[in-house]
């Protein structure tokens, strides 16, 4: 009896240690993956749920109890899918199950104002109801999404004062967590929820998550919100620096809050349930400065082009950045249905003056107030060298490379070579735990982007840096004095091309110009979260394209205010051509660093005018099925459309190249001889108007606009146009030109951007 029950408890034993055993190995072999299916038919979201499960438990051998522990999220109001963790294997079972479009994993994106509404021309004083003689008031009821780090709802920017009751087509929700209850939403901020898990399945519950609710810890969230859509504030200033009163593009629409990214970035699956909710919650804008690292996949798979496609067809306008790589063929977010926002400078600059021994007055940048009170020994890192650092790596000052000795009481002159931000702050760190008392940073990366310091420290270009240099090596005492930071308005033309903005062409579709439109990003003042930063800022600086993203998204508030019909892609329209590339000195416009003249790869179809879109007159709007058009021509065929579509769309009218997808901008990336694109321009002006062509051919290119006169006599008339173009003459890499549709009221302007491909060896004589 002890033997044969001995061995029944050794085999229960075994098959427990087996199932753990199974079980372990399954967790360590599994991976998120996100599975799409799809557009929504009429099925009910419960049963989509329900169906989700049975394809996960067929993956697991039929048991539901393994296909809910997998089960992450389930997608069925704007689309349809679910996120899991699989394994190898069950990625290529269910990769080709009836309905899967595609099955790509879990992906982390990174997170990509007082002065600025000023400078766009919008009245910074108030919340008029009137923009230049529009009527802005139908803002109350549009809905900007953002999808970020959450929002800090004490903010005043979120305030609710004197704002009319939540409109009532709203669906969305207040979700509850931590340090975050009902009343944390309000008339303003009318929904907030938050989305952990991607994010937990990739890193653990408890790793880098502060406040597991709507609230933010890190302050992203709160800048772009309130950039996009935030309440006046008499008195925005960071440490007394851009001081003045604030707003944001549209300060009396509504702001529904998805916090979907974390300290670590936004995965995938958390980004698309994001998209999910705010298809259904009813929302009209989404903006989202998140993106992935360039060449970007396939648009379906890449969760922002596959979330922003179903917005698109569900009226949503999608405002995504371009990303801050900074390089040519660098832009992310490239669908056409989404806007993509390149940064630019405006004319405002924070500047830290440096005084040298022999009298030389050096301007730097920063955003510290702190300032020396005399005249201090400076030396450079290099000569500060410390252990087994080179005298190279100590001049970067990295940790631990400073000989405290040398750098007690001295102004260190460091490099820094990264585009990190936060890098720059850490050098003053650094220095500071050495012994130092100030710092002259230069910046090799020429980003020209201010930061706060812990100390007394100024931001220098390579050239200036190298004056310094050159001084300390100069004299036996060498001395510099650094003064607090201070606001400049106005010393330079503006705008300008951000130095870290990414660029095009576009890699994955070229024949779709990219970025779409510029906008403030250098430098910009807003809303923040106070545990973010040292002192709890209530407001702080921040640039990159994310801030850009959010003035585009406040902008198109403002015209969906205006024109609550118009349709996604007539919004984009009206803010593209109505775009400016000239400066405010009437120039055109230039690109950081080095001042050279900027093109389309940086800006688009320009700087945006806020005032001019409320009106452009004429529009190039598309239509969901001209996006399916535009999918067949890159060689979707019926049946894969309809898995992305869910209805019985067709290639019958298929674009024969993407060129000839109604955009408000026109690329060709392979002129061979000849080639023409059409175009169909709308009215929205006056019923009865005239516009003539006039056109800035690209370098080497002839261009023939056919007809060259639009006669409108109704309001909504619909007029096609042909663009001809022709090689004339041969061509290094792209060039750029415009063309643009005058009446003497308005100017309706399409960016041109033209290669012309290398001749043919049977084309040489």
């Amino acid at each position: 009896m002890y033997s044969s029950s001995y061995a029944r408890s050794s085999t229960f034993l075994y098959l427990i240690l087996a199932v753990l055993i199974a079980k372990a190995s399954f967790c360590f072999s599994a991976k998120v993956y996100v599975v799409y299916m799809g557009s929504i038919t009429d099925q009910d979201s419960d049963d989509i749920v329900k169906e989700n499960h049975q394809i996960l438990a067929s993956l697991h051998s039929g048991s539901i109890e393994q296909a809910q522990a997998s089960h992450i999220y389930s997608y069925r109001h704007g689309f349809r899918g679910f996120a899991a963790k699989l394994t190898d294997e069950q990625v290529s079972q269910v990769s080709n199950m009836p309905g899967v479009v595609s099955v790509f994993p879990n992906s982390i994106r990174k997170l990509h104002t007082t002065r600025s509404w000023d400078f766009l021309g919008l009245a910074n004083n108030n919340e008029a109801a009137e923009v230049v003689g529009h009527s802005i008031k139908n803002q109350t009821n549009i809905i900007v999404g953002i999808l970020d780090t959450g929002f800090w709802p004490e903010s005043p920017s979120f305030r609710d004062t004197d704002m009319p009751p939540v409109p009532p087509g709203w669906k969305g929700q207040c979700q509850i967590g931590e340090a975050f209850n009902a009343s944390s939403c309000n008339r303003k901020v009318i929904g907030a929820r938050y989305y952990a898990g991607g994010y937990e399945a990739e890193k653990g519950s408890d790793e880098d998550v502060s406040y597991k609710s709507p609230r933010d810890s890190l302050g992203h969230g709160s800048h772009t919100a309130s950039t996009a859509a935030g309440r006046y504030v008499e008195n925005m200033n960071y440490n007394g620096l851009a001081a003045g009163g604030g707003r944001g593009g549209a300060p009396l629409a509504r702001i529904a809050v998805y916090k979907a990214c974390w300290k670590s970035g936004c995965y995938d699956a958390d980004l698309l349930a994001a998209f999910d909710d705010a298809i259904r919650d009813g929302v009209h804008i989404i903006s989202l400065s998140v993106g992935g690292e360039s060449p970007q996949a396939d648009y379906f798979q890449d969760a922002i082009s596959l979330g922003s496609f179903h917005a698109a067809r569900n009226g949503v306008l999608v405002v995504a950045s371009a990303g801050n790589e900074g390089n040519p063929s660098s832009a992310t977010n490239l669908a056409p249905w989404i806007v993509t926002v390149a940064a630019s400078a405006i004319d405002r600059d924070f500047t830290s003056d440096i005084i040298l021994g022999n009298g030389v007055n050096i301007t730097g940048e920063s955003l510290s107030p702190l300032g020396l009170n005399a005249s201090t020994r400076i030396i450079s890192a290099a000569d500060a060298f410390s252990g087994d650092f080179t005298p190279y790596q100590s001049s970067y000052c990295l940790d631990s490379s400073l000989n405290a000795t040398k750098t007690k009481d001295v102004v260190l002159v460091c490099r820094h070579a990264e585009k990190s931000t936060k890098s720059k702050l850490e050098k003053s760190k650094i220095v500071q735990k050495a012994g130092g008392v100030g710092m002259i940073l230069i910046d090799e990366t020429k980003t020209g982007i201010a930061v706060p310091f812990v100390i007394p420290s100024a931001i220098v270009a390579n050239i200036r840096g190298e004056q310094i240099l050159s001084y300390i090596k100069s004299t036996r005492n060498p001395v510099s004095r650094i003064f607090g930071a201070k606001t400049v308005l106005g010393t330079q033309p503006a705008p300008r091309a951000a130095t870290f903005s990414s660029k095009g062409p576009n890699t994955l579709t070229p024949e779709i110009l990219k970025p779409d439109i510029s906008a403030p990003g250098l430098n910009i003042l807003a809303a923040w979260s106070p545990v973010a930063a040292a002192g709890n800022p209530k407001f702080s600086v921040i640039s990159g394209t994310s801030m850009a993203c959010p003035h585009i998204s406040g902008i198109a508030a403002l015209v969906k205010a205006v024109h609550p019909s118009w349709s996604p892609s007539a919004i984009k329209s009206a803010i593209m051509t109505t775009a400016t590339i000239l400066d405010n000195h009437q120039e055109p416009i230039k690109a950081d660093p080095d001042g050279a003249i900027a093109n389309a790869f940086d800006y688009g179809s320009g700087f945006v005018n806020p005032t001019r879109a409320l009106d452009p007159g004429l529009i190039y709007d598309s239509q969901p099925e001209d996006f399916v058009a535009f999918l067949c021509s890159l060689g979707y065929d019926k049946k894969s459309l309809r898995l992305v579509t869910r209805d019985n769309s067709t290639c019958d009218g298929a674009f024969k190249t993407p060129s000839d997808l109604n955009y408000p901008s026109i690329a060709v990336p392979n002129l061979k001889d000849k080639f023409s694109v059409t175009r169909v321009v709308t009215n929205v002006g006056e019923a009865t108007s005239t516009y003539e062509v006039a056109v800035v051919p690209p370098a080497g290119v002839n261009v023939t606009v056919v007809p060259n006169r639009l006669v409108f006599t109704t309001i909504g008339q619909k007029i096609k146009f042909t663009v001809k173009f022709k090689v004339a003459a041969p061509s290094n890499g792209y060039s750029f030109g415009l063309l643009s549709w005058k009446n003497g009221k308005r100017q309706v302007n399409s960016p041109l951007a033209v290669r012309v491909a290398p001749p043919s060896f049977g084309s040489f004589r």
